[in-house]
């Protein structure tokens, strides 16, 4: 078949005025920036479009949570925790708004060593095909004994080695979130996959123990995560698979025992989206009358906004 160009003459069109726009100049184009803006007056001056609306509305749902003195519940992956970012979510658990910590097995044993020495992340590419990656001896030696001393006294993985660095007066204690965490009163929980932390190399480690420990963490976590009803919030932050499935069945677990999980804020913050936040923090479990959001950028830069903003708010 021979094709000939269409004959466009016909094409009916309509006034602009008649459209509908999705952006405009009066409610969706930034605001004029200047020196020495307020953190506030900053994010009030960004575009209400896309990421940037996404951030803000995030915000106003973590300070109305406070406000109702519902949870605000931050999980996160190792990564976070490698990039220094304790002293920030430390001021915002000093300002009463995060209500409870949620950590995988590489945050927890990035954040003790950061305790026991002031510094982590070994350089694994150099070591690994020597057998040494992962086999520091303190690591592995401390983090098993802390659970399973913990254990012993009927506490769960993040509180046993929380304590543990406060009970042993660890150097730089105060860069821990475990240990914060414990100090302060609120739930830290630690939420592992057997054979995925160097700490399950070490012939310390005890399977039972572990697993017991994660186990009564996810209870813990569980029970959190079925007052996030009515104004709740809950970040995932950095972990792509772990703590967003921990969070699904959390959620499922409180509604079979009959909490009404419903009308909270979830969000993801992450360097790139991937499928699993995506679906089980952002749109499975919002499908209700919650709202889920994504935040895209580097932990480092995403989380200092986003603490300075909260604090700006709520002063």
């Amino acid at each position: 078949m021979k094709y000939q160009p269409l004959d466009f003459s016909g094409i009916t069109t309509y006034p602009i005025a008649e459209r509908n726009n999705k952006v405009s100049v009066k409610d969706d184009f930034a605001g004029p920036v200047t020196a020495g803006m307020s953190v506030t007056d900053l994010l009030a001056a960004l575009p209400n479009q896309l990421g940037a609306q996404a951030l803000n509305r995030v915000i106003d749902a973590v300070v109305g949570a406070r406000e109702k003195g519902k949870p605000v519940m931050v999980a996160m992956g190792g990564h976070v925790i490698k990039c220094g970012l304790q002293p920030v979510l430390k001021a915002l658990i000093d300002a009463d708004v995060i209500s409870a910590i949620a950590l995988n097995g590489a945050g927890s044993i990035h954040d003790y060593e950061i305790a026991l020495i002031g510094a982590t992340s070994e350089d694994v590419g150099a070591v690994l095909h020597a057998g040494n990656f992962g086999m520091a001896r303190e690591t592995g030696i401390d983090i098993n004994e802390a659970i399973r001393k913990g254990v012993e006294q009927g506490l769960g993985y993040g509180e046993s080695v929380g304590r543990a660095i406060l009970d042993r007066e660890l150097p730089y204690r105060e860069q821990s979130l475990q240990a914060v965490c414990v100090a302060k009163g609120i739930p830290v929980t630690v939420h592992v996959a057997v054979g995925t932390d160097i700490t399950h190399q070490h012939p310390s480690a005890d399977g039972a123990v572990i697993g017991e420990a994660s186990y009564r963490d996810f209870r813990l976590f569980t029970s959190v995560v079925s007052q996030l009803g009515d104004g709740g919030v809950y970040l995932n932050i950095g972990s792509a698979v772990l703590l967003p499935e921990v969070f699904l069945k959390a959620l499922s677990v409180a509604q079979n025992l009959g909490y009404h999980v419903d009308h909270f804020t979830t969000a993801n913050f992450d360097m790139q989206q991937h499928y699993r936040p995506l679906t089980n923090v952002v749109k499975r479990p919002t499908s209700g009358e919650s709202r889920g959001y994504t935040v895209t950028g580097h932990h480092e830069i995403m989380l200092p906004l986003l603490a300075a903003a909260i604090l700006d708010k709520i002063r």
